[in-house]
């Protein structure tokens, strides 16, 4: 785990947070509305200002009263950020009076016993610093007025936070840990299977579909290994998106599809395999990731539905015959002992590797028995081939006469996984055309 210190950034809803974290971060990575509480979750960014580096925590808004279970769960988020921080970077709107829900906050970090560092946001310029004066009063040490929009203070602000946090320790020697990303539509488990396998309450868990709006990374020992764990937005459809947050996380979503090893398709059996379960297995599969799919609250559905549920399995998800599919329930953890073996058994398969000679004798007898398909007048002669990458297993075919249809890929693609064990990873292979030298 990192050994650098945490920065949490709190403050009640819609005074500037995120904006303030993108400014530090210098990306729009936290989602920003103007609608109170669009942040729900804790989220980590690796920062750095003046040579320190430091992880940053946006959080959900803090209120008094929290209405509905997920604001509970929100200011509960908030409260579990300021007690694992080193530094809270309270965040007041500089322009209005404090409410209720400031001094809430106010509260927790007098008797938090972390040093704070109190920014009076939305002061865009000089002649509006005077109307900070009353903050000196919270007995939170000199309040520093800043715009996190247009970037007027940041600088000496962070300059405040850096030096209180506590001695750099001895960074440890960096690791690649695998990704795990957790994908799915909307409320059909993500959250409750990553807070199962961590163990602790760690992203907010509500039956109101798309309550994740942005992904979540921690790292987990299973069985012995060490993942990284990213639970992602609900991805939707685009006319299911109906808010600019919503669509900002779909994007990041997406991004943490493309940055994992593997992904865990979450499927809901109530409702079986859905156009837009193919579409996110699809996507896992045009970037290359690995994948395996979980049928979830498998033990809500009875004998019948689960029957219909199996049937359906090759006509719906053919096209990724070769990825495990596991049956069990997050909420219980009913069989979710059987996630981290198809993980790893799915990491291993990523990394295989064909040896060159081994690959062109198979190739040759492949073809033999069956030769490409006459297309346009040609038969193309396929040459040479060489596996040119792992994760995902790449193959380059250099081949002359003509050109490979689709159909006689895949038919080398159904090959080449009886060849090897390639359990839950795409194959790719590039048809390169071109005369043999």
């Amino acid at each position: 785990m990192s050994t650098f210190p945490v920065v949490a950034v709190v403050g009640r809803p819609n005074v500037g947070k995120s904006t303030l974290v993108n400014r530090i971060i210098g990306s729009r990575s936290a989602v920003v509305e103007e609608m109170p509480g669009v942040t729900r979750d804790r989220r980590e960014f690796a920062a750095d200002w003046a040579g320190r580096d430091f992880v940053l925590v946006d959080t959900g808004g803090w209120e008094v009263k929290p209405s509905g279970e997920v604001n509970v769960s929100i200011r509960e988020q908030a409260e579990a950020a300021v007690s694992g921080a080193d530094v809270v970077l309270f965040v007041v709107d500089g322009t209005t009076e404090l409410t209720d829900d400031d001094t809430g906050v106010i509260s927790i970090l007098r008797t938090a016993q972390v040093p704070v560092v109190l920014a009076a946001n939305k002061i865009d310029n000089s002649g509006s610093e005077g109307n900070i004066d009353r903050f000196w009063g919270l007995g939170l040490g000199e309040p520093h007025p800043i715009s996190a929009y247009h970037g007027r203070g940041v600088g000496e602000l962070l300059d405040e936070v850096v030096g209180r946090l506590p001695q750099p320790l001895e960074p440890e020697e960096e690791d690649d840990v695998p990704r795990v990303a957790i994908v799915g539509r909307p409320n059909v488990g993500k959250s409750t299977l990553l807070n199962k396998l961590v163990g602790e309450s760690r992203v907010i868990v509500s039956e109101t579909p798309g309550t994740t709006r942005d992904p979540i990374d921690v790292d987990v020992e299973l069985e012995g290994k060490r993942y990284r764990l990213i639970d992602t937005a609900g991805i939707r459809r685009k006319p299911q998106i109906t808010e600019d947050a919503d669509f900002y996380s779909v994007i990041r979503a997406r991004e943490a599809v493309r940055s994992a090893d593997v992904a865990v398709l979450l499927v809901d059996a109530t409702e079986g395999v859905t156009h837009q379960d193919q579409r996110i297995a699809r996507e896992v599969v045009d970037a290359g990731v690995g994948l395996v799919i979980v049928l979830n609250k498998w033990d809500a559905i009875d004998e019948e539905q689960r029957e219909l549920t199996e049937r359906s399995l090759p006509d719906r998800f053919g096209f990724v015959g070769w990825a495990p599919v596991l049956r069990m329930a997050a909420k219980s953890g009913a069989r979710m002992q059987r996630l981290p073996g198809a993980i790893e058994a799915v990491i291993a398969a990523r990394a295989t590797r064909l040896p060159t000679g081994q690959l062109n004798r198979a190739v040759r007898q492949w073809t033999a028995a069956h030769p490409p398909p006459v297309r346009k007048g040609r038969r193309p002669k396929i040459h040479y081939v060489v596996q040119a990458g792992t994760a995902p297993p790449t193959f380059v075919l250099f081949l002359s006469g003509g050109t490979l249809g689709d159909d006689y890929l895949r038919f080398l693609e159904n090959r080449l996984r009886e060849e090897a064990d390639f359990t839950g990873s795409p194959v790719h292979i590039v048809a390169r055309a071109g005369e043999r030298r």
